[in-house]
């Protein structure tokens, strides 16, 4: 460990080997920190919080602070972070309540640049990247591979999909289906994420389906349960389209299209 004599640490914290923390730095009670994760000069981390290894947070991070929730009255409630993710300055990611299941949880791998911030009850996944000054209400779930433009908002129980990419400065009021580009306030779909998923390797016939999946539930002009019926039927069987389908079927907000 390399702690730095004007950190401040709580003595029962639980700090593994090779962590680093920069001066002025702000370490909790109750809070654990997981192997080689640097965390730089005056940074607070509190609550009931947990670190995994070689993350990296820069200066001036918050993270467990008590949620801006009007009912929250101090319950031990969790922020769980993963591995090798990179946590920019000015970053806030806010504890859990109660009601929201008690847990804000970030992945791994992912890249959350400065000034977003990530509410109560938040559940980001995998390989995720958020752009500078994106911000994610309470309640707001973000599947592996995503992109959050700067400047984004997106309202609370919102579902962002996997490999979706939302544009800077959007105001998001509903779903965003996995695959898929969105944009504007309020924002709307603009087609399939087709760069992102040729850079991950998506094969052909995955994005010809993905295509033409797109054709049938957003430009047919079909109520979304008939679309939905049309493209079961007449959409090639691949993981994709089922994930993107159950995706649709299980939205409560509704669906940007």
């Amino acid at each position: 460990m390399d702690i730095h004599p004007a950190a401040i640490v709580h003595p029962r914290a639980t700090i593994a080997p090779g962590v680093k923390i920069g001066a002025y730095s702000l370490i909790g009670e109750n809070v654990r920190i997981g192997k080689d994760t640097i965390i730089d000069s005056h940074v607070i981390v509190e609550g009931w919080t947990e670190i995994g290894e070689r993350c990296h947070l820069f200066s001036f991070v918050s993270i467990g602070a008590a949620p801006q929730h009007m009912r929250y009255r101090g319950e031990p409630t969790l922020v769980i972070i993963g591995n090798d993710n990179v946590i920019r300055e000015f970053v806030t990611i806010n504890r859990a309540t109660v009601e929201g299941g008690g847990e804000t949880i970030l992945g791994q791998g992912n890249f959350i640049m400065a000034y977003s911030h990530i509410a109560h009850d938040c559940r980001v996944g995998n390989q995720v990247i958020m752009a500078n000054a994106s911000t994610l209400a309470g309640h707001i779930l973000v599947e592996d591979f995503a992109i959050v433009g700067g400047l984004v908002a997106i309202h609370q129980f919102v579902r962002v999909g996997c490999y979706a990419i939302i544009g800077g400065a959007s105001g998001v009021p509903k779903d965003i289906p996995p695959y898929m580009c969105a944009a504007g306030n309020r924002a709307k779909l603009f087609g399939l994420n087709s760069v992102g998923l040729k850079r991950h390797r998506f094969p052909e016939a995955t994005l010809a389906a993905l295509k033409q999946a797109y054709r049938i539930l957003f430009r047919s002009h079909l109520t979304l349960n008939k679309a939905l019926e049309k493209a079961e039927k007449e959409v090639p069987d691949l993981p994709e389209i089922r994930h993107l389908l159950a995706f649709l079927k299980n939205s409560k907000r509704g669906v940007c299209r």
